[in-house]
């Protein structure tokens, strides 16, 4: 089991479920569970440097460059 927080709102997500995040929404995912959850991530435009892998949220959070790719895109 999963849970997204959207905007401080929990929801509990499931095998398959498509969660939509629109830009701006603070959120996160959450593995509640025993079993290795797969998330999947499509940015338009590109919002992290290709390729990139972050294990653990620890390591998301310390991507300094990760993070400041895609903050300079125009609008």
């Amino acid at each position: 089991i999963c849970t997204s927080v959207l905007a401080g709102v929990e929801h509990i997500c499931s095998a398959g479920d498509v969660v939509i995040v629109s830009p701006g929404v603070k959120h996160n995912f959450i593995n509640k569970g025993e079993e290795v959850v797969k998330l999947y991530t499509v940015y338009a435009p590109a919002n992290h440097i290709d390729g990139r892998v972050h294990a653990t949220k620890t390591d998301a959070d310390t991507d300094i460059e990760d993070e400041e790719f895609g903050s300079h895109v125009i609008q």
